[in-house]
């Protein structure tokens, strides 16, 4: 908990100083489980699903080139699987959802006339807020679990093109693939590694201190 109120102190100061911009973003998850339980087995049939996420926080520039730009925010992630072993007529589902701290860089690659291309990282502390486990008919929660990763440090790498629509707004199209790193929560316990593809649609607005356009 210290951690968090450190992290969102510390993007509370860059934004009133240096903050020129605010970025949200919603889109589309496909994400894929490599899913380990108590007794350290895995399932090798799991499918991925669809879902949704969204994201919010400021951004702005370290140079007056404006071709390198902090983020940092939070984020809200959906991810799912499901998956079945014949040989025990099982039948399994996830569907978990997980509110996350995050912070990275955009760094320009090219520009072709208003069209900006960036690569992007960024690194997340992500907490479980919603989450079940299906096993046939049986649905089980796992916010609170003790034998459940409901901590996890999420890493993201991608590449994003941004076109102005105005002087003070610009649209941003993102995509991104990351993994999980799992914060262990004890021996034998179950973990579940995440892999996810991003799409995402936004906008980038300067905020009123930001005398500056795209």
């Amino acid at each position: 908990m210290k951690n968090l109120l450190c992290f969102l102190f510390l993007i509370s100061c860059i934004a009133s100083v240096s903050g020129q911009q605010l970025y949200m973003e919603i889109g589309s998850t496909i994400s894929s489980f490599d899913y380990k339980n108590s007794r350290g087995e895995r399932l090798d049939n799991l499918l991925s699903q669809s879902k949704s996420h969204f994201g919010m926080g400021y951004r702005h520039t370290l140079n007056k080139a404006k071709t390198i730009f902090l983020r940092g925010g939070l984020s809200y992630n959906n991810y799912g699987a499901i998956g079945s072993e014949s040989s025990v007529d099982n039948y399994f589902e996830w569907d978990v959802s997980y509110l996350g701290i995050q912070g990275g860089a955009d760094i320009k690659i090219f520009q072709h006339n208003d069209f900006v291309f960036f690569a992007n990282g960024s690194v997340a502390s992500e907490f479980l807020v919603r989450g079940t486990q299906t096993i046939n008919n049986d649905v089980f929660n796992l916010v609170g679990e003790e034998e459940f990763n409901n901590n996890i440090l999420f890493l993201r790498a991608g590449l994003s093109m941004q076109y102005p629509i105005s002087t003070g707004t610009a649209i941003v199209a993102r995509y991104n693939y990351g993994s999980s790193i799992l914060i262990s929560s004890g021996i034998n316990a179950e973990e579940l590694k995440l892999n996810a593809h991003q799409f995402g649609i936004g906008f980038i607005i300067n905020l009123p201190t930001c005398y500056c356009d795209f």
